[in-house]
């Protein structure tokens, strides 16, 4: 069975990323013409951050950005997207407070783990291999970690168990608190899209059978 279609299976039972969200979350709106920037330098993380805890305070205690945003308003201060074009989001972020804990969605292995340095980039991040008799392996990636507790290649966990925590400006790409979350089938693990947390407007076509919405993993 492939993904997302295994969420049907009564033989699987994904585990939250994160233990214990609660209410609704504060969906973000980055896409182009988004009202949020009239509200915040979305250039400054550092601003952008204490614009969320201020919003999010006494009302939401996580939120959410979209798959498949268009986010070139953003993304355009950073030579590796503007040269690709690269402005739609594969991911799903998930904002909750520095530290928190990462758990495995499902029984997994790790795969890759490191840092990718600079403004933009993912900084920690792990990539985590999902194989089972009930499912097409595929994978899942966690960016914009705590550098220092991340787990090793070979590294196995079970569904639930915790493997990385929320990083901090100076390690997790200069980015606001949260992670990035995304589906990689194994086809776009072959094809170079490990490395890739966004895509260009041409690639939108095949975005379903290589980075699918990562939807269907993240339960609370």
């Amino acid at each position: 069975m492939k993904y997302p279609y295994m969420d049907y299976s009564d033989k699987i039972k994904i585990q939250p990323v994160f233990k214990g969200l609660t209410g609704d979350p504060l969906v973000v709106d980055m896409s182009v013409g988004s009202k949020v920037f009239e509200q915040v330098d979305i250039l400054d993380q550092q601003a952008f951050q204490v614009w969320l805890d201020q919003t999010m305070e006494g009302r939401h205690t996580w939120g959410l950005a979209s798959y498949l945003e268009n986010r070139q308003t953003l993304l355009s201060q950073y030579p590796q997207m503007r040269e690709e074009q690269r402005y739609f989001h594969l991911g799903l972020d998930i904002i909750v407070g520095l530290g928190t804990p990462l758990h495995a969605p499902l029984d997994a292995v790790v795969k890759e783990s490191g840092y990718e340095a600079g403004d933009g980039n993912y900084g920690g991040n792990v990539l985590l291999m999902h194989q089972s008799p009930y499912f097409e392996t595929f994978y899942s990636i966690y960016g914009h970690l705590n550098k220092e507790q991340l787990p090793a290649p070979g590294d196995r966990f079970a569904a639930g168990d915790v493997f990385a925590l929320i990083g901090d400006f100076y390690e997790n790409g200069n980015w606001f608190y949260h992670t990035h979350l995304q589906v990689i089938t194994q086809k776009g693990y072959d094809t170079g899209w490990v490395s890739k947390g966004y895509c260009a407007a041409k690639d939108l076509s095949v975005m379903d059978a290589i980075c699918p919405s990562p939807l269907s993993l993240f339960k609370i």
